[in-house]
């Protein structure tokens, strides 16, 4: 969800028990908003500048301690609201799925005719309910090393990720912190110096550890990189590689359907190993090991846009819990995007939402066309000035022209990158691909943070334009919708899909995944080697694979339609044709190579 979309979203939803994640990329918003909600709610404000010492760990730490301030506070209110319509615990009880067993008490309750005994339901009923999670997320390869005020580097700990991860365990939060996007070895070493991470006496973890992973196998090295050190990982959230919002990172073809059958089928042997590694561990770090496992909670995400879906995936899969995101930029309820971004959302369909390069990563962004920061960036093109001012530096990594690393969507890099390009005498049509390949990089640290700046009328001394980094599932929705009117379509009482055909979630990402290998065969033409042949064969087997399991799956969705099952093994018919049509038209490109992509 990028950096201000969720910035405040546990302010907006925490109190009705519905969990999210805070991004502690941008420390700069982060204060920015402390500032914001300490005068809204009244608090005293001290700034924590960027020449206070630990600023970075300290802003998070301060923004979420008052945010779980505010939530307590709220919290404390929708409890103590009279059960009545309109009221917020009413809203709270409205929103859970139909088969809770709190709604089906709060029901109950509705219905019983003695006073006595309604007024002992009610407060047993405000009793079990609880606010939902104030999660974090580190997305572990922004990972800045920095310098201090006389440009001497500091200490790996005060890096990008570390200070983040400092943040957040010096806050008083009980929660999780979600990492995102891979290894990070000094960041996950790092978590061993913090005690609210391990588990206490009882097996309760306050800080609770979550990884977000594409695959079975990254989920046992990691997990056993965690155990190794005596922390345990609570919960892996298995997420599609392409059918989701912000990066996308592409998996070998592994299809999200097979990869979720694999932790299915082995879960317990994921648990027995890590709990093995982890008592061995504990008892190196002369702490009393665990006969029992903590629980491991297995969660999906990506591209989930109905109710029998999602229904489908915890049923099928023994899932924990499903994620939501997208679908919710369009409630302006929960998230921060400013109103002309919401209204070219509420608009876009397909073909506006789309795979880009702009991220300074090099890793396919997902991107909305005609956003605000791709026209500004374009202006500036126009203008002579490509690039941006960098005014934050979260993605800085290139050191092709300077010692320290630079952003590739500075101003910096590109007017060194496009001098270079003008000295190599290349063709109009070279150095076209070439430019625009260095012109197409955008600001996204800063400019993913300006729709909270926007809806909340924040000034700020360095002007941002909207980037916005939505899924693909988006092109489905239309509506600007209420947090209610969103529940509703997720637990299945509404419909807020618009009338574009919807493919069903594992065909969408199968469609993209052949459409991701056949761009990637197209620009590795001119440099293919035995590696990249052999990368590529894999890739395509991995997706038969894929389409093979699905022809076996799609029969077992009884609770869908035998129309919609007829038609989902069309579209998968159909994918495969467009695979079996990739193959063949490269494969001449493969035909003296071994081994040959056929």
């Amino acid at each position: 969800m990028g950096t201000a979309f969720s910035i405040d979203t546990p302010v907006k939803v925490a109190r009705y028990g519905i969990h999210s994640v805070i991004s502690l990329v941008d420390d700069t918003l982060i204060e920015q908003m402390r500032k914001f909600y300490c005068e809204k709610e009244g608090e005293a404000y001290t700034p924590i500048t960027k020449h206070d010492e630990d600023f970075r760990a300290r802003r998070i730490t301060a923004y979420l301690d008052l945010v779980n301030r505010i939530v307590q506070r709220q919290f404390a209110e929708l409890k103590a609201s009279a059960f009545e319509p309109g009221t917020e615990i009413t809203k709270y009880f409205e929103m859970l799925p139909e088969d809770s067993v709190l709604k089906a008490a709060w029901q109950h309750m509705l219905a019983c005719p003695d006073a006595k005994l309604k007024a002992d339901l009610q407060k047993s009923l405000r009793e079990s309910i609880k606010p939902g999670d104030i999660n974090v997320n580190i997305m572990t390869k922004l990972d800045r090393n920095n310098y201090d005020n006389q440009g001497a580097l500091l200490p790996a700990e005060f890096s990008d990720a570390l200070s983040a991860l400092r943040g957040y365990a010096q806050s008083n939060l009980e929660s999780a912190i979600v990492f995102s996007a891979g290894i990070n070895r000094r960041l996950y070493g790092y978590a061993e110096q913090f005690k609210d991470f391990y588990a206490d006496a009882a097996g309760h973890i306050k800080k609770r550890i979550i990884l977000k992973v594409s695959d079975f196998r990254s989920s046992i090295v990691q997990g056993k990189f965690f155990a190794k050190k005596g922390l345990w990982i609570s919960e892996y959230r298995v997420e599609s590689g392409l059918n989701c919002g912000g990066h996308a990172f592409a998996t070998d073809g592994f299809l999200m359907g097979p990869i979720l059958e694999e932790f299915r089928v082995k879960r317990q042997q994921l648990i027995e190993e890590l709990h093995k590694v982890y008592n061995e561990a504990l008892k190196l770090k002369e702490k009393m090991p665990f006969a029992k496992a903590h629980e491991v909670r297995i969660t999906a995400q990506g591209g989930i846009g109905t109710y029998k879906e999602d229904k489908f995936l915890q049923q099928h899969y023994g899932l924990n819990a499903t994620g939501w995101a997208t679908p919710f930029l369009l409630c302006p309820e929960v998230t921060n995007v400013d109103p002309i971004t919401l209204e070219k959302l509420r608009r876009a369909g397909e073909k506006d939402l789309y795979l880009s390069e702009v991220s300074p990563l090099g890793v396919p962004f997902n991107s909305l066309r005609d956003s605000l920061s791709d026209i500004e960036k374009d202006q500036k093109v126009m203008k002579g000035r490509p690039g941006s001012a960098c005014p934050k530096g979260h993605l800085v990594s290139n050191t092709e022209f300077t010692p320290e690393p630079i952003c590739t969507a500075s101003r910096q890099y590109q007017k060194l990158k496009i001098d270079q390009l003008n000295t190599l005498d290349l063709d109009e049509g070279e150095y076209k691909k070439r430019f625009d390949a260095v012109i197409v990089k955008a600001c996204i640290c800063h400019d993913l943070g300006q729709p909270a700046l926007t809806k909340n009328a924040i000034e700020t001394r360095v002007p941002g334009f909207t980037a916005v980094c939505p899924g693909p599932n988006l092109a489905y929705f239309s509506k600007i919708s209420t947090l209610k009117e969103m529940t509703d379509h997720i637990y299945g009482r509404i419909n807020l899909l618009n009338d574009t055909p919807r493919p069903n979630m594992f065909i969408k990402e199968l469609g993209m995944y052949v459409d991701y290998l056949k761009k990637d065969i197209t620009k590795s033409l001119g440099i293919m080697n035995d590696h990249k042949i052999k990368y590529f064969t894999e890739f395509k087997n991995n997706l038969l694979d894929g389409i093979e399991y699905y022809r076996k799956l799609f029969p077992q969705m009884v609770e869908e339609s035998l129309e919609y099952r007829t038609k989902a093994l069309n579209d998968l018919e159909a994918c495969n044709q467009q695979l079996l049509a990739v193959v063949k038209e490269f494969a001449p490109a493969f035909a003296n190579s071994i081994p040959a992509l056929v």
